[in-house]
């Protein structure tokens, strides 16, 4: 069995790991174009910053930089054996890319779930896949079909772990019932920039409800379940540590920038700590390539966040650039 031959680490829950490296800026362009020395030295580099930090959960999907993500990493597991017990694999299937064969979109079937796995094991070099996410909700997909898949894959010890991506609460528990396996892991965009995660429960009874995206209820959902909460684009992209642009961006960067020095801290760990701070202990899952941004993340692995109610509320009012109804 796959689990005899790889012997997860300490943590191989998903639940556990409080921040995550995402892989999907590893690997070259979305293209076609091989990757090389360089990608795979970038790859190593972002690898090893991650792991001097303390992060040993990375997260990839499939169809990542047209599978390279997933390869180039590979190529790095390859380089140093050893590492592949030190870490956890998250891998997620279910879209499709535009190309010959049709239109970019989503698909749970069985067979694909089954054969997506079986490319990423072989492209990641490994035969055990920690966690596998359901990237996205096919609105075709069959329950039974989905859990057939999952259930043979746990079987066979292609998979240890699986959860979801992108989804409602009602979509979870619909999924959950034709499953004798736990869904343990939502991914969700989560920031200090998009706030809907928390605004949909504030704005319940008013007019500005009606503007919120974010499915009312899925957090208490995966609360009450026991599926951790994991955050994609947590940093929104520097947002609040350089990249903004609004006036509310920039004085959030402000509020950020003087909390990070009354804390010594950096301002990457105080976006990080407004989205720990929440009661699901939402887990960031960091996209950065560059080594040096990696290592600004620190404090979110090694500290608890350190920010009281009302820090935590001053930075959600100034960055909505509003006040609370």
């Amino acid at each position: 069995m796959a689990d005899d031959q790889h012997v997860s680490p300490a943590g191989a829950d998903i639940r556990d790991h409080r921040l995550i490296y995402g892989c999907m800026g590893l690997g070259g362009g979305w293209d076609d174009e091989p990757y090389g020395a360089p990608e795979i030295a970038a790859a190593e580099a972002a690898v090893e910053a991650a792991l001097e930090i303390g992060v040993t959960a990375f997260d990839h999907a499939d169809i990542y930089r047209n599978g390279k993500s997933e390869a180039v990493f590979g190529e790095v597991l390859a380089r140093a054996p050893e590492l592949r017990s030190r870490v956890v694999l998250q891998s997620k299937c279910g879209i499709r890319l535009t190309g010959d064969d049709g239109p970019g979109r989503y698909d749970l079937r069985g067979e694909h779930i089954v054969r997506s796995v079986e490319r990423s094991l072989t492209r990641l070099r490994t035969d055990v896949l920690d966690v596998l996410l359901l990237h996205r909700p096919d609105p075709l997909a069959e329950p039974d079909e989905v859990a057939e898949a999952l259930h043979t894959l746990h079987r066979q010890g292609l998979v240890r772990q699986f959860g979801v991506s992108n989804m409602a609460a009602a979509q979870v528990a619909h999924l959950q019932a034709s499953l004798d396996v736990p869904l343990v892991a939502n991914q969700l965009e989560i920031s200090l920039a998009r706030r809907d995660w928390v605004e949909a429960g504030v704005l319940v009874n008013t007019a500005e409800s009606t503007g919120v995206g974010f499915p009312l209820g899925t957090l208490e959902h995966c609360r009450a379940h026991r599926i951790g909460v994991q955050s994609w684009s947590p940093l929104a992209r520097g947002r609040f540590t350089g990249a903004g642009r609004t006036p509310a961006d920039r004085a959030t960067a402000d509020r950020v920038a003087a909390l990070a020095e009354a804390k010594g801290t950096t301002p990457e760990a105080i976006v990080l700590w407004w989205i720990q701070r929440h009661p699901a202990r939402v887990a960031p899952v960091i996209g950065t390539a560059s080594p040096e941004r990696i290592r600004a993340c620190r404090d979110a692995v090694r500290r608890e966040p350190e920010l009281t109610r009302q820090e935590w509320y001053d930075l959600w009012v100034v960055a909505r650039g509003a006040p609370l109804p």
